[in-house]
């Protein structure tokens, strides 16, 4: 029997008094855009506490195309803190929505958001606390239907045993799409199996159900996946684009929360895609193509939005702000609309050959925090196989137009364990962090030195389906840890700082990355052993994953650190950015003799594919490249 739509906030209400931030699950923010006189509800659910989870970009274009849409209200969900959730389940509370305080399992449709692999024993989580059944095999006629979309939707294989459907690519007018016609045949009778092969038909959805795992060789130990005979289901998903993306709302943050935030700012979408072509990112391929907004429509948009909400700050987001064809007359723009209110303007990473003394003074504004710059790699050797296109002369020219404009504060972004790194390439990190520190020195009086630091931080490289780096291993971690000592030896002096990510975690992301359907028990299993939270230090517990991983006979190192043929069909392959396997390939067998591949939008094609492929192009200002 279906769950009955109703508010039971009266319920939560006791619970508050009792745990942390009870800020974090009261309703009616200013702000809200859901409509109690709709036919058809969804509900979006982030998976991670509320603080964490609304000030993604992803949930708020979505919420408000649904809420945009005729006979459509959405509402918003958060995974609840440990402390929460467990007296929720003490007392017999489900998981509930919170503009009207409704059992999430009474909603038409649930949508989790895939912002990183980590999350996905939140998705568990979640499920549990509404009452819906964890495998989309057991749900039954009366349970929503329940989707998932994001970022990290581009190897869905290891958790698509626990959603109906998921949709691959930009979500704004796919989830629409998906909705109108699920209440369609919700509205005609039809059973759940025809409703799943229904959402099949529309672009970017991929339902699991109706494919199979095939290990015909050529092939990894995880298979490869592809429609069931007789299903109807594509052979390949190919990622939805956003028609018209310069046309759409930049704002769609309307809801001024009652908390602080872990990103408590405003912020505008100016850009998106990057076409730079980094070997090892995938959202570099994901994202693509290219498109951009006009300097009016940012300028007004973050105007508008300050009003809206009161923030004393903005930030332009973007995979690359500083590539914005118009960045420097948007933010001199801005820089003089806010003059004398307080109000700064942020761009979340510079770019290190798109940055000079004016962008410096430009992004500056009235407020100077610190400058974040992304060399990724400490040697122009291992830059050059990356494809990473900046030199040691572009991060001195940056870091030095910086320090000159009174930034005190830089912090590098590298990456440990690429394709071909040694140990000359980590103590090239060191070199690099005491030189910018040299730099500082040398422009700053001597009189503000004493606020000068340059912060390291440190990833592990975690090879992703869609780039180059796909078939690559990842390094073991103890090899990790020995060259994060090796690291932190190698840095001379004491204002530089380094921080660098842990092994244990990144294995597991690594292992979730590239592994196929079998690890839906391993990942079923260490959230029945305790595990939610994985992105958080202090409740991640490799131990938990290990032994869920032996009870499924699996070896996650093994998973990890192994080398995937190039000849091999590899489990994601049926779900796709468009990018060509050839492409992909070709990117690969340059980074082995160190040759780089210019960006498409400054240059030529380099036939990744993508615009072919998906009917779509580079657009900058309104220009196709």
């Amino acid at each position: 029997m279906r769950v009955a739509y109703e508010n039971r906030f009266a319920e939560i209400e006791p619970l508050l008094a009792k745990v942390e931030k009870p800020s974090r699950y009261l309703n009616h923010e200013w702000g809200t855009r859901s409509h109690a006189d709709a036919d058809y509800r969804a509900c979006l659910i982030y998976p991670d506490t509320y603080e964490v989870g609304l000030p993604n970009q992803g949930i708020a274009i979505l919420y408000a195309a649904l809420n945009q849409a005729a006979g459509i209200s959405c509402e918003r969900g958060y995974i609840p803190w440990v402390d929460m959730a467990d007296a929720m389940r003490a007392a017999h509370v489900p998981l509930l929505s919170l503009e009207g305080a409704a059992p999430v399992a009474s909603f038409d449709i649930v949508g989790f958001h895939i912002p990183h692999e980590m999350a996905v024993t939140n998705f568990l989580e979640g499920l549990d606390l509404a009452g819906i059944p964890l495998m989309a095999e057991d749900r039954g006629e009366d349970d929503p239907i329940v989707v998932a979309g994001g970022p990290s939707v581009y190897n869905p294989e290891p958790y698509a045993a626990f959603f109906d459907a998921l949709l691959i690519g930009e979500g704004e007018e796919s989830i629409v799409e998906v909705c109108e016609r699920h209440r369609e045949l919700r509205d005609a009778g039809a059973s759940r199996a025809e409703i799943l092969r229904g959402l099949a038909e529309v672009p970017g959805t991929y339902v699991p159900s109706l494919y199979e795992v095939s290990h015909e060789e050529p092939c990894t130990r995880w298979g490869y996946t592809v429609p069931k005979p007789g299903s109807g289901a594509p052979e390949v998903i190919y990622k939805r684009v956003a028609t018209n993306f310069g046309e759409t709302d930049p704002l769609s943050q309307s809801i001024v929360p009652y908390t602080e935030l872990v990103h408590d700012r405003l912020s505008v979408e100016v850009l998106r895609g990057c076409a730079r072509g980094c070997r090892f990112c995938q959202a570099g391929i994901t994202y693509r193509p290219v498109r951009e907004r006009s300097a009016d429509q940012v300028v007004s948009s973050v105007v508008q939005g300050l009003a809206r909400t009161g923030y004393d700050e903005v930030s332009l987001t973007s995979l690359s702000t500083t590539d914005h064809s118009a960045c420097k007359e948007i933010l001199s723009r801005l820089n003089r609309r806010l003059e004398g209110t307080g109000i700064s303007v942020s761009v979340p990473s510079q770019r290190l050959d798109a940055f000079g003394v004016e962008m410096a003074l430009a992004v500056a504004g009235e407020k100077k925090g610190g400058l974040t710059f992304a060399p990724e790699a400490g040697s122009q050797r291992l830059r050059d196989i990356i494809n990473k296109n900046v030199t040691e002369e572009d991060l001195e020219r940056a870091v030095r137009a910086g320090f000159e404009a009174g930034w005190h504060r830089v912090k590098l972004y590298f990456m440990m364990g690429l394709p071909g790194e040694t140990d000359e390439d980590i103590v090239a990190i060191a070199e690099l962090a005491d030189r910018v520190l040299e730099i500082g020195r040398e422009v700053l009086p001597k009189g503000q030195r004493g606020g000068l630091s340059v912060s390291v931080s440190v990833a592990v490289f975690i090879p992703k389906a869609w780039t180059p780096f796909q078939w690559c291993a990842q390094l073991d971690d103890d090899e990790v840890r020995r060259r994060q000592q090796l690291l932190i030896h190698s840095v001379r002096n004491k204002q530089v700082r380094v921080h660098y990510h842990d092994a244990a975690t990144s294995l597991i992301e690594a292992v979730l990355s590239r592994g196929g359907r079998d690890l839906a028990p391993v990942i079923l299993g260490a959230w029945q052993r305790g595990q939610r939270f994985d992105a958080w230090t202090e409740h991640f517990d490799l131990a938990r994953w290990e032994e869920a991983a032996r009870a499924c006979g699996i070896d996650l190192r093994e998973v990890a650190h192994e080398t995937f043929p190039l000849e091999a069909r590899l489990p994601w392959e049926h779900t796709s950015p468009g990018v060509s396997r050839g492409f992909l390939e070709r990117e690969w067998r340059r980074s082995l003799e160190g040759k780089t591949t210019a960006d498409c939008t400054r240059e030529s094609c380099t036939g990744c594919g993508v615009c072919s492929t998906l009917d779509a192009q580079n657009e900058l200002m309104g220009v196709r490249v």
